[in-house]
């Protein structure tokens, strides 16, 4: 058995290394990726005895799990059944000017992205908008902008737009609609503002018509359209009412996977795997650390008192969530939610910490994806071009965000 000192120590050597590997991206070392790292952690947490293998299992958050891969169940059905495709020849065939497709694809990313994981959506979103812009003649940096930050936004407008908001949705047992009605203000503002501020930044490159385009590739299968689109709206409808989304969302992936069309493996292959490891890693080495007493000595460093205050907390969930990304960063602040004005503290954390992702290209798995399928095609998207727009949005956002939640609380 170890004694405090040396369960905190071992403690804090793992989490700092998982740490620097997550705001890293990977190991500076070992080809060692963030699913790695979780891993390699979740495994030390228990191997070196900071933990016993069943308070390693009794962390790890299962509804969260559940969720998560539900919900990509349904997005990989989605895939399949050519949605995005859809949606990219109505958005060609409707769109006549290059600030219309801005417009179009921010509204397109953002409402995907409250349905269902960012990051799937930009997935497959980036190359629809690229094939648009190539053969529309325009220039595709302020649209592939457009993307990357609007379903950031977008996707904090529900607790089923991106992973951190999953986890805070089982987490906090704050209803849908409740957290809806305090989200939904302040995204359609940050989405007005997107589309502000890439107009008045990239106004030259954005004048004049769309050259006449119509998107003709992929196959659209309407029966399992329907069949995935109604299966959605009914997981919506249920979570909306009332129910517990754990179930639901499970219910419907697994009626999804009933079918004599579609080769399970298919879906499958959409499944993202490593965001699954990473959730379940983090679980069992938060859990470690708040089981040696390292949590303590870190409350001490960001005292709890300070942290009862919405600016002080707004400002750390930002800075946390781009130094070690936004999973890492609730998992940590989640101790700091008070038990008083819970509700609110957990939609401040939801809401802030998915605006950090807009700050930096480096903010959110979703801008990166943007940024390397955009690479792919000969389209580059640096850093420093991403922050003209992401530095001053997620200023912005996040001060209306503060005064609306003040005004919220009284």
């Amino acid at each position: 058995m170890l004694i405090s000192w040396e369960a905190e120590s071992i403690a804090a050597g793992i989490l700092c290394i998982v740490l620097l590997v997550f705001s890293l991206g990977k190991s500076p070392f070992f080809r060692i990726d963030r699913a790695g790292v979780a891993l390699i952690g979740a495994s030390a947490m228990v191997g070196f005895g900071v933990m016993s293998f069943d308070e390693a299992t009794q962390a790890i958050e299962y509804r969260t799990i559940v969720v998560l891969f539900s919900m990509m169940v349904l997005a990989a059905n989605l895939k399949i059944a050519g949605l995005f495709e859809l949606l990219g020849r109505l958005t060609a065939a409707n769109v006549h000017s290059k600030k219309q497709l801005l417009a179009a694809v921010i509204m397109l990313s953002s409402c995907l992205s409250a349905l269902a994981i960012n990051d799937i959506v930009c997935l497959l979103l980036t190359p629809v908008v690229l094939m648009i812009c190539q053969r529309g003649e325009c220039d595709p940096l302020p649209h592939l902008l457009a993307l990357a930050l609007a379903s950031n936004i977008g996707s904090a407008a529900t607790f089923l737009g991106n992973p951190q908001n999953i986890l805070i949705g089982n987490l906090s047992k704050v209803s849908f609609v409740e957290y809806f009605k305090t989200a939904a203000p302040i995204v359609f503002f940050g989405l007005i503002l997107t589309y502000g501020l890439l107009r008045l930044i990239y106004k030259e490159k954005l004048q004049g018509p769309l050259a006449t385009t119509s998107l003709n590739e992929g196959h659209i299968y309407s029966y399992l359209l329907w069949k995935s689109g109604l299966t959605l709206a009914f997981v919506l409808a249920f979570y909306v009412a009332g129910y517990d989304i754990a179930l639901v969302s499970s219910m419907g992936a697994a009626f999804l996977l009933i079918t004599r069309r579609i080769n399970p493996n298919r879906i499958y292959e959409n499944i993202d795997f490593n965001l699954l490891v990473i959730f379940i890693g983090l679980f069992v080495i938060i859990g470690g650390v708040k089981a040696s007493g390292l949590l303590n000595l870190i409350q001490s460093w960001l005292p709890v008192d300070a942290m009862q205050r919405l600016d002080s907390f707004a400002f750390i969930s930002i800075v946390l969530s781009n130094l070690v990304s936004n999973v890492p960063a609730v998992l940590l602040l989640q101790y700091y939610i008070p038990v008083e004005d819970a509700g609110l503290k957990w939609q401040a954390l939801a809401l802030f910490s998915t605006f950090a992702g807009n700050l930096t290209i480096f903010g959110s798995i979703a801008n990166l994806i943007v940024a390397e399928i955009a690479k792919k095609n000969n389209v580059l998207l640096k850093g420093k071009e991403y922050l003209r727009v992401g530095f001053p949005l997620t200023v912005i956002l996040s001060v209306f965000c503060f005064f609306w939640l003040q005004y919220i609380a009284g």
